[in-house]
């Protein structure tokens, strides 16, 4: 039995999974079924013989994820480049942040974690890639937006 920490670290690590296979997608042309049998079979818990080992993910938020960043995508962009400023329309973006919003999107839109909790985590998602950079708080005031106008109710 797994306890709530644990439940919380499956759930980050399948977040930062899912902006990882999104970006391999667009870099790669793979497909969503080939990304998602790939991390679902080498990377999920992975063992290296450096001893680097990677965190176990929640299965089933990483491949609803996916799937509902891919399903989305174009209403999943448009919300991104509504809360971009007008002149860094996504595609001008950097790839790992495109590829995190539409993870966080997938989220935003699917409705079930408190915008909040999405926010929080794929803030700490950008500090993973960015640790020296200001992309989290772009992150940051880019997601709020996002969530504002994917529920509103909420805030």
């Amino acid at each position: 039995m797994t306890s709530a920490a644990e439940r919380r670290q499956m759930k980050s690590a399948a977040r930062l999974y899912a902006v990882q296979a999104l970006f391999q997608m667009e870099q790669s042309g793979q497909s969503v079924d080939a990304v998602r049998r790939e991390f679902e079979t080498w990377r999920f818990g992975a063992s290296y013989e450096e001893g680097e080992e990677l965190a176990e993910g929640d299965v089933e938020l990483f491949r609803a994820t996916l799937e509902g960043a891919v399903t989305w995508q174009a209403k999943i962009d448009q919300m991104t480049d509504r809360a971009l400023v007008a002149k860094w329309p996504i595609a001008r973006i950097d790839p790992t942040l495109r590829a995190l919003f539409r993870a966080a999107g997938a989220e935003l839109v699917d409705g079930k974690p408190p915008p909040k909790v999405v926010i929080t985590e794929y803030v700490d998602v950008a500090k993973a890639f960015f640790p020296e950079g200001r992309e989290p708080k772009f992150v940051n005031a880019v997601l709020d937006h996002m969530a504002r106008e994917a529920r509103p109710e909420a805030f």
